[in-house]
C-alpha cells in the first residue's frame, strides 16, 4: 500500500486545554494519497477533505493481504468514503 498516508481528523481536547500538553481526540480516520515521490500526505483525503488541519498517523499500512489500512483501535472512526476508496485500490 505504498502511496497512502493515514491521517486523523481531530476533535476537541480529551481533557481540557491543548496548550498544556493535552491530546486532541481523533474524530475520524481518513486515507490520503502521498504527495508524488514522497511519503508525505497530499492536500486532500480520498474523500476530498483538506488535510491541512489533520494529523498524520504513525500507523503505516502494511500492504499485506487482509491487513487494514487503519489502526485497529480506530476501526469505529474510519471514514466510509475513504474506506470505500481504499477497497478500490
Amino acid at each position: 500500500m505504498s502511496g497512502v498516508v493515514v491521517v486523523y481528523e481531530l476533535g476537541q481536547p480529551v481533557t481540557g486545554n491543548v496548550s498544556h500538553g493535552e491530546q486532541l481526540s481523533v474524530r475520524r480516520v481518513h486515507s490520503a494519497p502521498a504527495a508524488p515521490g514522497t511519503s508525505v500526505r497530499g492536500p486532500r483525503t480520498m474523500c476530498g477533505k483538506d488535510t491541512f488541519a489533520m494529523e498524520t498517523a504513525e500507523w503505516k499500512p502494511s500492504g499485506q493481504p487482509d491487513s487494514s489500512w487503519f489502526a485497529p483501535e480506530y476501526a469505529d472512526l474510519v471514514c466510509p468514503e475513504c474506506d470505500a476508496a481504499m477497497d478500490d485500490r
